[in-house]
């Protein structure tokens, strides 16, 4: 049975049997073929040549190319500074005095940790 299909790259006509690209060689493949692949690391998109693997290039760029630094993306976690003098300690998640609404680490979240002046009200010494 020769069915007429057209094929989308060169549109050329060809039966069912040829009408993929591999089985009649098509020269325009390449054109409805692109595949652009992500780094899984750095999420940045890596160009893939005609006839190269792309798991190969991702590869390659990971070991040559990648901007990823891991200790940077541990760093970003603790980003609440402590406001205590001195105290060079960031935290996770903040850690406000209800008195003086500082921000301060574990260490200094008492008010008599980071002599706090933020109430008229007396500090309790409990």
């Amino acid at each position: 049975d020769f069915l007429p299909l057209k094929c989308d790259a060169c549109e050329d006509i060809f039966c069912k049997d040829h009408i993929r690209y591999d089985d009649h060689e098509c020269g325009s493949a390449y054109k409805k073929n692109v595949q652009v692949p992500v780094c899984p690391l750095c999420n940045a998109p890596i160009p893939v040549q005609r006839g190269e693997i792309p798991d190969m290039v991702v590869g390659a760029h990971m070991d040559k190319d990648c901007n990823y630094n891991p200790v940077q993306q541990k760093q970003r976690i603790f980003t609440n500074k402590c406001l205590k003098p001195g105290c060079k300690r960031k935290e996770m998640m903040k850690v406000v005095c209800e008195q003086c609404g500082g921000n301060f680490c574990i260490k200094h979240r008492h008010p008599l940790d980071h002599d706090c002046r933020g109430s008229s009200r007396p500090v309790s010494k409990a």
